[in-house]
């Protein structure tokens, strides 16, 4: 029977830290994008609605090809975090969370904006008229109304970035102990037929998913009974 060598303990370690810190990132910038495409009526609402879905066709390794160049030493961002002494990201954990940053984008914002623009104006206009602010009406009335969404953001976003391959590959390669998240380290198992390695990572992430994939619908089915 398989099991896991410390490197693959590692590689699993890695890849729920990575995981978790582009989720919180993701909270982080997806929430005011998605509350700005629910309710902007700007003209480049549908170009930038465009960018932030773009992963969704996108062939990964497409772009962490581009976050590749971008990143590196010849790249705009490359020569600024050297200018900045902060080095080169690429092959770097924190070159592994921009690209998990950028390709899970949509899984977040996505989810978000549509709880906002369910929610619809009148309960923030109802909140208006009894003298709430824009961000009281916003913390106290959309944020709680738009829990669902939130919760769908965040264990897709989660769920997502666990099982990355071609972006992480081409951003991080595969470094054993610095860049080895799990879907990488299948990969390594595979191409050196050691199968039965492979099937217990894969089984693994197969249960996950199925395991996220349930949550997610069972919760959402108690939320939108609490919410309506």
């Amino acid at each position: 029977m398989a099991t896991l060598d410390p490197a693959d303990l590692h590689a699993v370690w890695l890849t729920l830290k990575l995981a978790s810190v582009t989720t919180c990132l993701l909270l982080l910038i997806a929430t005011p994008l998605a509350w700005w495409l629910a309710h902007s009526r700007k003209w480049y609402k549908g170009p930038v609605a465009a960018v932030v879905a773009l992963p969704l066709v996108l062939p990964p390794t497409v772009l962490g090809f581009y976050l590749l160049l971008l990143m590196g030493p010849h790249g705009a961002v490359g020569e600024l975090t050297t200018a900045l002494g902060l080095g080169r990201l690429p092959f770097t954990f924190y070159g592994l969370v921009i690209g998990s940053v950028f390709f899970s984008m949509p899984f977040a914002v996505q989810p978000i904006q549509n709880a906002f623009e369910a929610i619809g104006r009148r309960p923030l206009e109802v909140a208006a008229t009894l003298r709430a602010g824009a961000w009281d009406r916003f913390v106290s009335v959309a944020l709680p109304l738009a829990r669902p969404g939130f919760l769908t953001a965040i264990i897709l976003a989660f769920a997502h970035t666990v099982g990355e391959f071609g972006v992480v590959l081409m951003l991080g390669g595969n470094i054993p102990g610095e860049t080895r998240v799990l879907s990488v380290a299948i990969y390594s198992h595979v191409e050196a037929m050691e199968y039965g390695a492979a099937h217990f990572l894969a089984g693994g992430m197969v249960l996950f998913s199925f395991v996220v994939l349930l949550g997610l619908y069972l919760a959402g089915g108690k939320l939108s009974k609490v919410t309506r």
